[in-house]
C-alpha cells in the first residue's frame, strides 16, 4: 500500500478544547508561544503529527478560535482535507462555532467530524440536549450527516473511537495531487540561527525535493530548497498533503511573508483581478455596495480589494451565487477552483466566500452579457477552457496553457490530446497549439489576399512569403502564419517558388486589358534579336500605364521569356538561344572575344553583356581572356 498524506484541522469556539484534544491524540502541545501559555488561547497556528494506521500519515492543524485570530484560522483550514469541529458539551454551539461553520462551507471543506468535548463535565441528560442543539445548528449545512464523537481529553474517554472515526473518514477523502506542479502557500516564516530563512505550509499539490530550484511568488525570487523537514524530521522530499518546513537559500527572511507561494514551475499566474463565484452569509448586518472594500483570504494570503458587480449595485440578502470580480490591491497566486473567504474590514465580519472561476480577469461591461459570459466560464469543462484561451490567444505553449486555463498539467494534456483526436486542436510546432477554426479562418484570409494580389499584379509570380507574413502580423502570431502557409503548401492549396507564394492554380499572365499591346512590345523585342533598344523605347507611345510597364520586365524574366542584358536592356530568350547556337557552331571548345564578335557580327556594346549572360546561364566559363563551353548543348537553364 502506498502511503497517503492528509491534513486535518481542529476548529471551533475559543476554550472548547481543540488544543487539548490535539495533545491527547498526538501527545504534542501545539501552544508554542509564551503568550498562548499565559492566556490559555491559541494565537498562531499549531501543528502536530498523528500516526493512527500504517500508511496513513496525518498532520493536525490546531487553528485559533478567538474572533480576533480568525485570519489565522482561515489560513489554517485553507489546506485541510478533514475538519474536526470541536464543541464543548458544557457550552454547546456558540457564535464563533457558527462563523467557523460558515467559513468551512465557503472553503469547500466536505468532510467533518463533530467532536463533542469535555463530556466528563456534564450528565447524560444535558449531553442529549447539547447533541440535539448541535444537530439543529448543523441543519442546512453540508455537515448535517457527518459523524458525532464524544470525547474527554483529560480522562481519555472516546479517544479510541475518535481515532477510528478519523481513519474511516480519511479513507473517503481523495488524496491530493502529487503529480501536479508543486505549490506550497506559506503560512509561517521564521529564521533559525546558522540556517537562515525557513518557511512552513501545507503542500497543496506536487512534490518538492531537497536541492530543488524553486520560485517564491508573487515577487518572483529564485530560491533553493536546502533542507526539508516534515514534523521536525529531515526528509529528502515532501509531497502533497504533507505539513512541511523548508529551509530556503537565496532569500532573506524579510523578503518572505505569510501569503507568499512557493512553486517549482512557471505554471502559476500572479494576478490582482479575479473572476469569482461568490456566495454570501445568510444575514448581512449592512448591505454590500458596488466596489465595496473587502478583505479577501485565499490560500494563506490576506489582501484588501473591492467587489465589482455586473448585474447589481448592492447585495442586501442573497442566497444564490453571485458572479462578479474582486479587484485586489496586491498580487496573489491562485488557480481556477481555489476557494476564498471575504470579510468586511469594519465592522469586522465574514461576508461570504466562493471559488475562483478565472485567475486573470479582464475588464468587462456592466450587464447581462458579462454575467452570461462568466456563467459559461464557470460551467466550462477542461476542453471548453482550452478552446476558450486558444480562441483568445490563438497560439500557446503548454506552460502558457496551464497558466491561462489554471488547469492541472495532466488534466490540460488530456484535454489537448482529446482536442487533437477530435480535430479541433492543432499542434503548430513542438508543444505549441492552436485551433483548427483559427487555422481555417487564416487560410481563407490568406487565400483571399492572394486572389486580390493576383488580380492586382497578374504578371508577378506571387507575393513574397515575408510580405505575406507581415501583412497578417498585426492580427495573428508570426509562428501561426508561417505554419499555415507551410501547411497550405504541403496540402497543395498554395504553391511556393523560391520566396514567392501563389495560389496553386495561378500562373503569371499579361493583364487582359493590355494583353494585345504588350504582345506587340514582346514581339518587337524578339524581332530585334541581340541588337535591342533600351526597354523604355519599346513602351513609348503604347498607352500602357506606367505601373504595368514597370511590371513587364520582371514578368518576362520570371517566366523565362527574357533576360536582363544590362540595367536598361532586355533580350528575348529566342535571341539568346539562336545566338548561342550560332556561336557553338562557329567556335571550338574554347573561343576568344574576337572569335565571338566575328561569329555574331555585333558591336562590343551587346557582345560583352551577352557573353557575361552566357556565363551566368552556365553555358560557358571564363578562362583568362577566353571562354570555354561547358557543354555543346543548350542546358536546362533556358528550358
Amino acid at each position: 500500500m502506498n502511503d497517503t498524506y492528509f491534513t486535518i484541522g481542529m476548529a471551533g469556539h475559543i476554550d472548547h478544547g481543540k488544543t487539548s484534544l490535539t495533545k491527547a491524540l498526538s501527545h504534542v502541545d501545539t501552544d508554542r508561544l509564551k503568550e498562548e501559555k499565559e492566556r490559555n488561547i491559541s494565537i498562531e497556528l499549531g501543528y502536530a503529527p498523528l500516526q493512527i494506521e500504517e500508511g496513513i500519515n496525518i498532520s493536525i492543524v490546531d487553528v485559533p478560535g478567538h474572533e480576533r485570530f480568525i485570519r489565522q484560522m482561515i489560513a489554517g483550514v485553507a489546506g485541510i482535507d478533514l475538519v474536526v469541529l470541536v464543541i464543548a458539551a458544557d457550552e454547546g454551539v456558540m457564535p464563533q462555532t457558527k462563523e467557523h461553520l460558515e467559513i468551512l462551507e465557503f472553503l469547500g471543506i466536505e468532510h467533518c467530524i463533530v467532536a463533542i468535548s469535555k463530556i466528563d463535565r456534564v450528565d447524560e441528560e444535558l449531553l442529549e440536549l447539547v447533541t440535539e442543539d448541535i444537530k439543529d445548528g448543523l441543519k442546512g449545512t453540508i455537515f448535517h450527516d457527518d459523524p458525532f464523537v464524544y470525547v474527554d481529553s483529560l480522562s481519555g474517554r472516546g479517544l479510541d473511537h475518535m481515532r477510528q472515526t478519523i481513519v474511516s473518514q480519511l479513507k473517503t477523502v481523495e488524496s491530493r495531487d502529487a503529480y501536479g506542479s508543486f505549490r506550497l502557500p506559506v503560512d509561517q516564516v521564521f529564521t533559525v540561527q546558522g540556517q537562515g530563512t525557513i518557511v512552513r505550509g501545507t503542500i497543496y499539490e506536487g512534490i518538492v525535493e531537497k536541492g530543488s530550484q524553486l520560485r517564491l511568488l508573487p515577487n518572483g525570487n529564485k530560491v533553493k530548497a536546502r533542507q526539508i523537514q516534515v514534523h521536525h524530521k529531515e526528509q529528502d522530499r515532501a509531497l502533497a498533503g504533507q505539513r512541511t518546513a523548508i529551509n530556503l537559500g537565496g532569500v532573506d527572511t524579510e523578503e518572505v511573508s505569510r501569503g507568499d507561494v512557493l512553486v517549482a514551475s512557471d505554471h502559476f499566474l500572479v494576478t490582482d483581478l479575479i473572476d469569482v463565484s461568490l456566495q454570501f452569509v445568510e444575514s448581512l448586518s449592512i448591505p454590500i455596495k458596488q466596489r465595496q472594500p473587502v478583505r479577501i483570504h485565499v490560500g494563506t494570503s490576506e489582501v484588501m480589494g473591492k467587489i465589482v458587480f455586473f448585474d447589481r449595485n448592492e447585495v442586501k440578502q442573497e442566497k444564490e451565487e453571485v458572479l462578479c470580480q474582486v479587484k485586489l490591491e496586491e498580487n496573489v497566486v491562485v488557480r481556477r477552483g481555489d476557494r476564498f473567504i471575504i470579510r468586511r474590514p469594519t465592522p469586522v465580519e465574514t461576508l461570504g466566500g466562493g471559488w475562483v472561476i478565472q485567475p486573470k480577469g479582464g475588464k468587462y461591461r456592466f450587464g447581462q452579457e458579462t454575467i452570461e459570459m462568466l456563467q459559461q466560464k464557470k460551467e466550462s469543462t477542461p476542453e471548453d477552457l482550452l478552446e476558450d484561451v486558444l480562441s483568445r490567444h490563438m497560439i500557446l505553449d503548454v506552460q502558457q496553457l496551464i497558466q491561462y486555463t489554471s488547469l492541472d498539467e495532466h488534466i490540460l494534456e488530456s484535454a489537448v490530446t482529446k482536442g487533437m483526436e477530435q480535430g479541433y486542436v492543432l499542434e503548430v510546432s513542438r508543444r505549441k497549439y492552436s485551433l483548427m477554426k483559427i487555422f481555417i479562418k487564416l487560410k481563407d484570409e490568406i487565400t483571399s489576399q492572394l486572389q486580390s494580389y493576383h488580380h492586382d499584379f497578374p504578371m508577378r509570380l506571387g507575393i513574397s512569403k515575408a510580405e505575406l507574413v507581415q501583412s497578417f502580423g498585426e492580427v495573428y502570431p508570426k509562428s501561426l502564419i508561417e505554419y499555415s502557409i507551410n501547411a497550405l503548401v504541403e496540402q497543395e492549396e498554395l504553391r511556393k517558388e523560391g520566396q514567392f507564394i501563389s495560389g496553386a492554380s495561378f500562373q503569371p499572365h499579361l493583364p487582359e486589358k493590355w494583353k494585345q499591346r504588350m504582345v506587340e512590345v514582346i514581339n518587337s523585342l524578339k524581332k530585334d534579336g541581340l541588337a535591342v533598344k533600351k526597354w523604355d523605347e519599346y513602351l513609348m507611345n503604347t498607352a500602357i500605364p506606367k505601373n504595368e510597364c514597370s511590371e513587364m520586365p520582371f514578368f518576362l524574366i520570371q517566366t523565362n521569356q527574357a533576360y536582363r542584358l544590362t540595367d536598361e536592356l532586355l533580350i528575348h530568350r529566342t535571341a539568346v538561344d539562336e545566338s548561342a547556337s550560332i556561336l557553338m557552331e562557329e567556335t571550338g571548345d574554347t573561343f576568344s572575344l574576337k572569335e565571338a564578335k566575328d561569329a555574331l557580327n555585333i558591336s562590343r556594346k551587346y557582345l560583352i553583356p551577352f557573353l557575361e549572360l552566357l556565363d551566368q546561364l552556365t553555358y560557358t566559363v571564363r578562362l583568362d581572356d577566353k571562354r570555354k563551353w561547358k557543354s555543346k548543348e543548350l542546358n536546362d537553364s533556358t528550358s
